[in-house]
């Protein structure tokens, strides 16, 4: 189940209030050290086929993840001190694609998670196989989407069901593809914001696979998936903000880090206030939950948890077109 549980971030220009892009804006003294310190330590235990030795790090979501922290951090893929590390984490995630169909590890958690990485790195990187291993995962999810009865995502490819969690990692990562250039059906996001929406009860929170026991991870996902596809004028938009205002404290017991890294980017699209109350409670959190060897501990693994803490940070610096409004 846990690595089912690998849902997470982020993409294309969303909406109203613009905030200032990184080089117009100052970064706290505290998260350029916190940040620094869990890329050196992604980058010093990367193993040589681009994977991390712990109990996620070999999924390719998770790598995806790692590479999109590196990248919202301003390294260049191409050049720097990074460059290497990043270059190895494509090449992983590409080695665990199925030439035949274009699937990614073994679970639409994670090949949703390695789909956003290929699609934040494509254009920032000459690597000559990532435009292609790029549409074949795209096209994967949206042939998977077709042959769902809910016009939406489970655990595998072939599933007749639905949930809110795979459901918004494939939004995103579609959006993300979108954004750019991979021309993705209008039709296929429309089909899965009306899944989604389902999913959403009366007070604006969002369950798990009905509108029923709606949480606030839940919640982060599908205001995010909203923002992103630019659908922010509605009640549902408005209902589903307040719930995550009226929860601004809460914190996940079990997936920590996954609920950081999606609470950080609905909120920073939803309304430029109420992220910057969040931000500078989680800079206080994170920091005292880092380790002094610059990773964060938690039970998804380090791979995992450092690449969330950091990416739940990573809108300090708005170097990505996904942190863009």
């Amino acid at each position: 189940m846990i690595r089912y549980f690998l849902s997470l971030l982020l993409l294309t220009p969303a909406i109203a209030q613009d905030l200032p892009r990184r080089q117009d804006d100052t970064v706290p003294a505290q998260v350029e050290q916190m940040y620094e310190r869990g890329l050196r330590y992604l980058a010093t235990k990367q193993n040589k086929e681009g994977s991390w030795d712990d109990s996620q790090g070999d999924e390719p979501g998770v790598v995806g993840l790692a590479v999109v922290a590196f990248l919202a951090h301003g390294e260049d893929p191409n050049h720097g001190p990074y460059a290497k590390n990043i270059e190895r984490g494509i090449n992983y995630i590409l080695s665990q694609q199925n030439a035949t169909n274009g699937y990614i590890g073994s679970s639409m958690y994670s090949h949703g998670f390695a789909t956003l990485a290929l699609a934040e790195a494509y254009g920032m990187t000459n690597h000559p196989k990532l435009a292609p291993a790029l549409k074949k995962a795209v096209d994967l999810i949206l042939s998977a989407q077709k042959r769902n009865r809910f016009k939406a995502w489970r655990y595998t490819p072939d599933a007749s069901d639905a949930d809110s969690t795979v459901a918004g990692c494939q939004i995103v990562a579609l959006l993300a593809a979108r954004n750019a250039g991979i021309s993705i059906p209008d039709e296929s996001i429309k089909n899965a914001l009306t899944y989604m929406e389902t999913c959403r009860g009366t007070d604006g929170g969002y369950g798990y696979t009905s509108a029923g026991g709606g949480k606030p991870t839940l919640t982060a996902i599908g205001v995010l998936c909203q923002a992103l596809a630019k659908k922010t004028d509605g009640k549902g938009f408005a209902a589903s903000t307040a719930y995550l205002k009226n929860h601004i404290n809460y914190r996940e017991a079990y997936y920590p880090f996954y609920f950081e890294y999606y609470m950080s980017q609905a909120l920073f699209h939803a309304d430029q206030k109420l992220w910057q109350e969040w931000n500078a409670k989680n800079i206080k959190l994170m920091a005292t939950l880092q380790s002094p060897d610059g990773s964060w501990p938690g039970r998804m693994g380090y791979a995992f948890n450092t690449s969330g803490a950091l990416l739940s940070m990573a809108l300090n610096y708005r170097f990505l077109p996904i942190y863009e409004k």
